[in-house]
């Protein structure tokens, strides 16, 4: 990764994930995001960072923040997409924000123009209750920590059922390395089946996912995950 961002011409965009990378699963460590700032500074790049799964990678909303904090720390004006349709809940309500951060007023006015252009022929107005909801989470402070247990929890129960879901591979007696389904981290993970294995999940066991091998970890439940389990051994043993 950070050989591509070096050998990519200056200047260039680079869309990094905040946390709870998807569809891998795979997260840089702190380090690692130090490294790859030093390089995306040294080429000039510009960082715009994607951030649908705050709290969900390691269940503290602040430290899935790192990477988009330790940029603008180190003068980088990012832009950030960020979603509220996972860690509140709100899926149909298509909520989230839009930031940039300028270098001072004068350009945070002209970004703001740009940004009416292209908001006024997609959307106009966007859906306000999901606003609202959200508004009112983060603004009222017995909700606000009420939001941040709850996302913990949720984040707790994915990091379970990545847990379980090896115990039970192991317990069956597969011969493969499961660890990457517990070092992966966020709402999917990446099993290491191949595309025809994936199909026989489907067709001989009911169980629907990506042909690439990504599945939903949130799907996985503490009813489903034995079953799932075997069904995985029997395709891949």
């Amino acid at each position: 990764m950070v050989r591509d961002i070096k050998n990519a011409p200056d200047g260039s965009i680079f869309l990094f994930h905040a946390c709870a990378h998807n569809p891998t699963g795979v997260d840089p460590t702190p380090e690692q995001w130090r490294e790859i700032e030093a390089v995306v500074k040294a080429k000039g790049h510009f960082a715009f960072f994607d951030m649908a799964y705050q709290g969900f990678a390691s269940g503290d909303i602040h430290k899935d923040a790192f990477a988009v904090r330790h940029f603008v720390s180190q003068g980088h004006n990012v832009c950030l997409a960020q979603s509220f349709a996972k860690n509140m809940g709100l899926y149909g309500e298509r909520i989230g924000a839009f930031s940039q951060v300028c270098a001072d007023a004068d350009e945070a006015k002209r970004v703001d123009s740009q940004i009416k252009i292209l908001v006024r022929p997609m959307y106009s107005n966007p859906p306000i209750h999901g606003a609202r909801i959200a508004a009112e989470i983060l603004n009222t402070p017995e909700l606000y920590d009420q939001w941040l247990v709850e996302v913990k929890e949720m984040a707790d129960r994915i990091i379970t059922m990545r847990a379980l879901l090896k115990e039970n591979l192991e317990k069956l007696g597969s011969k493969h390395d499961w660890s990457h389904i517990t070092s992966q981290i966020g709402m999917f993970a990446y099993t290491g089946l191949s595309p025809e294995q994936m199909e026989a999940l489907a067709k001989e066991h009911s169980v629907y996912a990506t042909r690439d091998g990504r599945i939903s970890v949130a799907g996985i439940t503490s009813e489903n995950v034995g079953r799932l389990a075997e069904a995985i051994f029997k395709v891949k043993g």
